[in-house]
Formats: structure tokens, C-alpha cells, sequence
């Protein structure tokens, strides 16, 4: 799901310079901006503003984790509240904004202003900027975290201090403190402004990147609940298998395999691939999977149980499957498989070179009206057959034929344990990078 309009997402009015989306470019810089002096905020700052002031964390810049989208955690915005407005400061010339609190501009009688609490945690509970213009050895303490920190600064010899808070979708994320050491001018309220546009562009990137990372979590760990957890031996064989996600940020996607006992010690093996990503992606492949099962228990042909499963994806939403379905009897050694558009199983063997099997490829499902014919393999004691799904071996840089060709040079030893043929073929063929998801299954005869 693209996030490229976080203003759309959360109703925000495009006015507001702080929350607008901008490049990738400044977003970046804003980042490592507060990488090098932001501090986050368990929940959010949820419990200073609800009058528990939060202990000072670690410096350092990170998500406090992701949090539901939804306007459920959202009580208004920050600095809202009676305590928000008594926090207040007004500047020199009695507008209100920066609270200044090194210049002794602060009321000593405001409790929110209270001369223990720490300047962070003031910005973060009034959801303003703290200004500390010339820092004095009384402000030391409220600027550290804690005595070493306040040593540490003393001797760097930090003369003038600003906080802004980290405010994305009406939320406070954090705040970036800044000091001051080798410039001899202290902060002034030019600098604040330009900070708080920094920290608003950050905020946005932050809570950006907690979204995604969300919506990512919540697809894979759909899709891993939905994966069989098969044992490593069947009636008549061994076997293995893996599922790897992709490696970009929400891109989970509807790859899938299983291993399906049947009567008269047969075993069915799938693999197949929903086109696309995400949690939809994932959704679907739940259903096939859950219909192949069911298929599958009527002892049907492979080309049945794929002509079936094509009914079912032409009721979906323009999804479009790949499906590769195969049953083996260990009776009688052979292997009946049928295609729907999916990548050509490979074959290995004591005696004999690997190679690809040539398969009718089939239409995908989800096209309709399309038969499917299955073809039968014998299979000799020892013989490796490895279904996977096309991240395994497609990229953008190599022809396909010269993939399939190292996959085949991976099975040239077929008596390698198969829980380490999966890690070499997982490890050889992927990619760091690449942006599809993995399913690979591998059987063994005895």
C-alpha cells in the first residue's frame, strides 16, 4: 500500500507545512537529523499528556512501535488541554509560542513549568518548542538526562539549548534537542522555525516508516499463520521446505506451499503464487489454500483440483494465480502433476543430470475456461523433486534460462540433507534485495 499521500490518509489540511509529504531527498536529511539528536517517547508522549511525565530515555532516534491507524488513539492535538495552555510561554513581544525557559521568562509559579522537570520533557508535554538561549550552570541538570550527561555537556561547553517536538498526525512522537557549543551565537527564534519545519518533515518520515513496518508485520504474520507446519516425513517421503518474505518494506506477498496427506499413503504437494502483495495477497492465498485442502480430500486428478480451483479464483477480485499441484504414490512410484501457469518443477537423481520436467503449462487460475492436463512422472528411488515459486529465481537483471540453469547446478549432489539444500538454494539464488516472496518444497524418495 503506497504511502506517498500521508495527508490524504489522516485528514490532514494541506496548509500545515509540518506535516506535508516532501521528497525522499529532505525526508533523509531530516532523518539523520534527528538520528543524531532525537529522543522518542514511549506511547507516544500518551502519558505526559495525561499528566505522568515519561523518565528521560536514551538519546537516540527510532519508532516506539507501530501503532493502529485510526483516529481511536488520537485525543486531540498536542498542547490541547488546561495544562497544555497554563504550560504556555509567550515570547518577547507576547505572542504566544517558544517556551523559553533558560532566560528566566518562565513563571516559577506555573507547575507545568516546575524548575525539576527537564526541558524535554517540557517540550514533549506542551507539544512547543523549549528555547534555552544562554545556558547557565543551573540548566545544565534539566537539559541532561543525568549527571554523567550534564558533565559530559558542561565540559563540551554547551551554551544555548533548543527543543522542538516530533508532531506527525496530531501525535508527539519525540522531540529533537539541539545545543550549541562551538557557534557563539546562542539559538533565536529564527532557528526555532527553521527546527520545527526540520522536526515536522522528520515526524512525517518516522511515522511513515512505523506504518509500513505495520502494515508489514500484520500481512507475513497473516501469511505465516496460514503455512503448513508439516511433519519432515510422509508415507514414501522425505521432506522440506521454506518460506522467505520479501525483503522490501510491506511487500508480503501470496506465495505458498503445502504438503497434503490422502488415502492409500498418498501424499499431495503445492506450491502456487497470488499475484501481488500485501494483506489482499495474503487473504487470497488463505482461501485457495483452504480450498485446495478440500479438493484435494475428494481424490481428484491434479487436473481437476486445478480446473476447480480456477472456478473459485475467477469469483475473486482480478486476482490472477499461478499453481503447480502433484500427487504421489509411493505404491507405485509415480508422481501425477498438473500446471496452472507456474514455473517447471525440477528433477534429480541418483544417475542421472537434473533437469527441468516439461510440463503443459497451463493457464494461470483465475482465467477461466481453460483445461488442465496432467501428466505422470516416474520417480526412482532416491529422485529429488523441488516445487517453488518464481522469487526463488526471476530478477531484473538475468535472463530466466540461465537462472533455471544455476537452480539445476544446486542439485548436482541429490543425497545433500534436504533441510541444507533448502538454505543452499534459499542462499544461492536470492537476492538481498529482492521484492518477492519465496515458497520452496522439496520431496525426497526413499
Amino acid at each position: 500500500m503506497p504511502r506517498d499521500e500521508p495527508d490524504r490518509r489522516a485528514g490532514l489540511q494541506p496548509q500545515d507545512a509540518r506535516q506535508r509529504p516532501v521528497p525522499g531527498g529532505a525526508l533523509s536529511r531530516g532523518a539523520a537529523a534527528v538520528h543524531a539528536g532525537a529522543r522518542r517517547v514511549p506511547r507516544h508522549g500518551r502519558a505526559a499528556r495525561r499528566g505522568t511525565l515519561p523518565a528521560r530515555p536514551d538519546e537516540g532516534a527510532g519508532p516506539a512501535g507501530p501503532r493502529p491507524r485510526g483516529d481511536g488513539g488520537r485525543t486531540g492535538r498536542p498542547g490541547e488541554g488546561a495544562g497544555a495552555h497554563r504550560a504556555a510561554a509567550r515570547t518577547g513581544d507576547g505572542r504566544p509560542g517558544t517556551d523559553r525557559a533558560g532566560d528566566r521568562d518562565v513563571d516559577p509559579g506555573d507547575s507545568d513549568h516546575d524548575t525539576g522537570a527537564g526541558t524535554f520533557t517540557l517540550c514533549v508535554h506542551t507539544g512547543r518548542p523549549v528555547l534555552v538561549r544562554h545556558v547557565g550552570e543551573q540548566d545544565i541538570p534539566r537539559i541532561a538526562r543525568d549527571a554523567e550527561a550534564g558533565a559530559l555537556l558542561a565540559r563540551a561547553g554547551v551554551h544555548s539549548y533548543l527543543a522542538v517536538p516530533l508532531i506527525a498526525h496530531g501525535e508527539v512522537l519525540g522531540a529533537l534537542d539541539l545545543k550549541r557549543t562551538r557557534n557563539p551565537l546562542p539559538f533565536d527564534e529564527d532557528d526555532v522555525i527553521l527546527a520545527s519545519e526540520l522536526a515536522g518533515r522528520a515526524a512525517v518520515a518516522i511515522d511513515n516508516a512505523r506504518w509500513f513496518q505495520s502494515v508489514r508485520n500484520t500481512a507475513l504474520t497473516l501469511q505465516r499463520s496460514l503455512l503448513p507446519d508439516h511433519a519432515p516425513h510422509h508415507t514414501g517421503l522425505e521432506l522440506a521446505s521454506r518460506y522467505q518474505p520479501a525483503q522490501a518494506t510491506s511487500e508480503v506477498g501470496g506465495d505458498w506451499y503445502d504438503v497434503i496427506p490422502l488415502t492409500d499413503d498418498k501424499t499431495a504437494l503445492v506450491v502456487g503464487d497470488v499475484m501481488g502483495n500485501g494483506i489482499d495477497a495474503a487473504a487470497t492465498m488463505g482461501r485457495l489454500r483452504t480450498a485446495t485442502c478440500a479438493y484435494a480430500d475428494l481424490d481428484l486428478e491434479p487436473g481437476d483440483v486445478l480446473r476447480h480451483l480456477d472456478k473459485i479464483t475467477c469469483d475473486l477480485e482480478h486476482y490472477i494465480v499461478t499453481c503447480l499441484y502433484a500427487v504421489y504414490d509411493p505404491r507405485t512410484r509415480q508422481c501425477r502433476i498438473a500446471n496452472a501457469g507456474h514455473m517447471p518443477p525440477a528433477l534429480a537423481g541418483p544417475g542421472h543430470e537434473p533437469t527441468l520436467l516439461e510440463l503443459p503449462p497451463g493457464a494461470p487460475l483465475g482465467v477461466g475456461g481453460v483445461p488442465f492436463e496432467t501428466t505422470t512422472v516416474e520417480l526412482a528411488p532416491g529422485d529429488l523433486l523441488v516445487l517453488y515459486t518464481d522469487g526463488l529465481v526471476e530478477t531484473r537483471l538475468h535472463p530466466i534460462d540461465d537462472r533455471l540453469a544455476v537452480l539445476l547446478s544446486f542439485l548436482d549432489d541429490p543425497g545433500r540433507p534436504l533441510e541444507e539444500l533448502c538454505d543452499l538454494l534459499l542462499y544461492g539464488l536470492r537476492h538481498p534485495d529482492d521484492h518477492d516472496d519465496v515458497a520452496l518444497l522439496i520431496a525426497r524418495t526413499p
